[in-house]
């Protein structure tokens, strides 16, 4: 097979930190508060901004409490399970890396006794029927490491006697998340408006609130800490965030949220991201090696679209031998230039993930797909002998 001619004009395709926005450019900084504390007042200014424009941008109910917490969407998550676990009991749902690490921590480490671990292997969604909405639910809508995302918010009753906590680190900005039916939901800014890494943000309902609000069953340290014995801090949730954050990463997120809102806000997100799934579905069709690691076309993601390699050659060699494959494959793209960061993640099956978030140009994924058929020709080559 011949080489391909035409390359991505921006051949980034991590699924965290993400592209940047198109047009995206240094010179977008030049205002960033450098050099200042952020806790005098034009500090606050900018992080309560941040606030403001999230909420906006993903319609956050008025009610809600929105925050900067430390430690990316790691971060934000474990500061709520650690702050909450064990108020009653849990239902976890886990189908890949991330919502198994949850899962871990409340047995392992957090020790709850009343959990319930509902699980699936990559590719698939656990049972959503046999969730149990009278007791604390966490679930991620999106999985990062599967490219499997809950279809919708019908499985989740909207009046529920527990919390339901999601993770929408690779949901917010690209997907709906249902609000009236969520009570805590939690993100980064380096996913889907390709912002920089170790800040999370954290929204809170009001019976979520109310919950925080009261005595944690177990000490926090005070970089989890979003209450104190007066209860809920509530400046936290005005820009005074719980440790000093980079105030140029705070500029870089300002300029990824002005960016969505002059395209159209969450409609137009969603789109620019259902065009880059549509794209690699339109490959697949044709393609003859690969297919989505998500059997279920309704939960596919269209931000971590995750692949897999279906050749008979390729499944008939050991867990060892496919991973070179895929570190052979995606070495050859990225050894061209016309594709960095293509491998599945560490933990998933043997595979591909092209981050299809709304900073990726449709065009730059589809001038990408023919550099994966090359490099896979000449992978075949090399490993079905």
């Amino acid at each position: 097979m011949s080489k391909p001619t035409v390359k991505p004009s921006r051949p980034f395709f991590s699924s965290g930190p993400c592209a940047k926005r198109p047009g995206w450019s240094l010179s977008g900084l030049d205002q960033a508060l450098l050099g200042r504390s952020h806790r005098a007042p034009e500090g606050r200014a900018r992080l309560r901004e941040v606030i403001t424009r999230s909420k906006d941008v993903l319609g956050i109910p008025s009610d809600w409490r929105v925050g900067i917490v430390p430690a990316s969407d790691t971060g934000a998550v474990e500061m709520i399970l650690w702050a909450l676990a064990g108020e009653r009991g849990i239902d976890v749902l886990s189908f890949e890396s991330f919502s198994g690490t949850w899962a871990q921590d409340l047995r392992d480490i957090l020790k709850i006794e009343d959990l319930r671990v509902l699980d699936a292997p990559y590719g698939k969604l656990p049972d959503l029927t046999k969730v149990d909405w009278t007791r604390d639910v966490v679930l991620t809508w999106n999985g990062t490491t599967s490219g499997v995302c809950i279809p919708d918010a019908s499985a989740i009753p909207a009046e529920h006697e527990g919390l339901v906590i999601c993770d929408a680190t690779s949901a917010a900005f690209a997907m709906d998340l249902p609000w009236d039916r969520l009570d805590i939901v939690t993100w980064s800014w380096q996913k889907a408006l390709g912002g920089e890494a170790a800040h999370g943000m954290v929204a809170l309902s009001p019976r979520a609130a109310a919950r925080l609000a009261q005595p944690s069953p177990r000490p926090l340290p005070k970089i989890f800490r979003l209450a104190n014995k007066k209860g809920l801090i509530e400046a936290i949730f005005e820009g005074d965030t719980i440790n000093t954050p980079s105030m140029l990463c705070v500029e870089d997120a300002l300029d990824g949220l002005r960016w969505a809102e002059q395209i159209g806000g969450l409609p137009a997100l969603k789109a620019r991201s259902q065009q880059n799934l549509a794209a690699v579905t339109k490959w697949i069709a044709t393609a003859g090696w690969v297919s989505f690691l998500s059997a279920e076309e309704e939960t596919r993601s269209s931000t971590s679209i995750c692949l897999k390699i279906t050749a008979p050659w390729f499944e008939n060699l050991s867990a060892e031998a496919k991973g070179k494959a895929v570190k052979h494959l995606t070495g050859l793209v990225a050894k061209e230039g016309a594709g960095y960061d293509l491998a599945s993640y560490r933990d998933a099956p043997a595979g591909l993930r092209i981050w299809g978030g709304a900073t990726v140009e449709t065009a730059d994924i589809e001038a990408l797909l023919p550099w994966l058929d090359w490099a896979y020709e000449h992978t075949r080559a090399e490993f079905s002998a």
